[in-house]
């Protein structure tokens, strides 16, 4: 063999040797990344078409299961996935539609992360109203629907939540505080002072459809206590009727005893007292929506001193309610005051004492 045969022999071994390692690197890296791929989550796609028209209005698309403790209706999709939940005497429902995700970083780490979206019905449910012109009416504009519920609502007064006005100028949401600096009062003790409600939040006067007419109070301008904060989203954002105090009539009353001893909705815990011993054994069948009722003050006797609203397991999987406290100066899901969960033995959680659908 040549000398020039020779170094064509070994030009082409090496050619073939590279080619063989780059082979081989190729195989390795499609190896590693399938490998990568598999150990990998996989990716949370959020259906934002579960609308209307999925199944909302067709013969025997759905499946309606009624059971108890509370009565209730549940529609069911054909695979048994829950699409709704009505509760008998109530109006608020729970309608099944695109994850969303709430938090609160400047307060607290905790995310909750919910398919459930919580809305009032022109009417309270009951048995069969299922078939009746307004539900079905209601139903098919609702359902999937991602117009404001009560959710989003709420989140709309949580720290640096961004103003929004009205045509007429009048800032109807933000960042809204608990109320004005009580001169008596220290940090832990009566800081700021109770009694804002939503017309004080608004800055205007309000008349009630008992014809009385409150005054909005400068000092408490973009203010609102607990039952103040439960009003403003379930009253004048959703419409359910509001009375002006605590005697009896057809709407919401002003504070949280008022609300929590109303017939009002479905008392899905009922009150059975206000001491430790009458503390719910079981708070399963709260559902997201339902008003929390707690007592929290000695010097308020029997009475219930603050109220606030059940969203629904967090990502840590406990109990999250947001309501409107002076440690926080204003609506949060936050820690000031006591962690915002109802299980465990935390403050809030040992001082609930019952819960309403409305």
């Amino acid at each position: 063999m040549t000398a020039k045969s020779k170094s064509r022999t070994r030009s082409a071994l090496h050619a073939a040797t590279l080619l063989a390692l780059l082979a081989g690197s190729a195989y390795l890296t499609y190896t590693l990344r399938a490998e990568e791929q598999a150990k990998a989550p996989a990716v949370q796609v959020v259906d934002t078409n579960i609308a209307a028209g999925a199944g909302a209005g067709e013969s025997g698309a759905q499946k309606w299961e009624r059971l108890s403790s509370p009565d209730r209706s549940v529609m069911r999709d054909g695979t048994g996935q829950v699409l709704a939940t009505f509760t008998d005497g109530a109006r608020t429902a729970s309608l099944t539609g695109p994850s969303r995700t709430f938090t609160e970083p400047a307060n607290t780490t905790t995310r909750v992360v919910t398919e459930n979206w919580v809305r009032l019905m022109p009417e309270p449910w009951k048995p069969g109203a299922e078939n009746e012109r307004w539900f079905k009416e209601w139903f098919k504009k609702y359902f999937g629907s991602q117009e404001d519920d009560i959710f989003a609502t709420a989140f709309q007064y949580g720290d640096q939540a961004p103003v929004k006005k009205d045509a007429q100028g009048t800032s109807y949401a933000g960042d809204a505080s608990f109320g004005p600096l009580n001169p008596d009062g220290s940090a832990g003790n009566d800081l700021r002072l109770e009694q804002s409600d939503f017309y004080d939040y608004l800055g205007t006067p309000y008349t009630f459809r008992n014809g009385t007419k409150k005054q909005a109070q400068a000092a408490r301008y973009r203010s609102m206590d607990c039952s103040g904060f439960v009003r403003t989203v379930f009253g004048y954002r959703a419409r359910y009727p509001l009375l002006p105090d605590d005697k009896p009539g057809s709407g919401l009353p002003r504070t949280a005893n008022g609300m929590a001893r109303a017939s009002l909705g479905a008392d899905v815990l009922p009150l059975k007292g206000v001491g430790p011993q009458d503390r719910p054994v079981n708070i399963d069948v709260i559902q997201p929506g339902d008003l929390l009722f707690f007592k929290l003050d000695a010097r308020t006797k029997d009475r219930l001193d603050h109220t606030g609203i059940y969203l629904g397991t967090d990502t840590d999987g406990h109990k999250i309610f947001i309501s409107s406290r002076e440690e926080a100066n204003g609506p949060t899901i936050g820690d000031k005051g006591g962690t915002s969960r109802l299980d465990g033995n935390g403050y809030y959680a040992t001082t609930l004492r019952s819960a309403k659908r409305l």
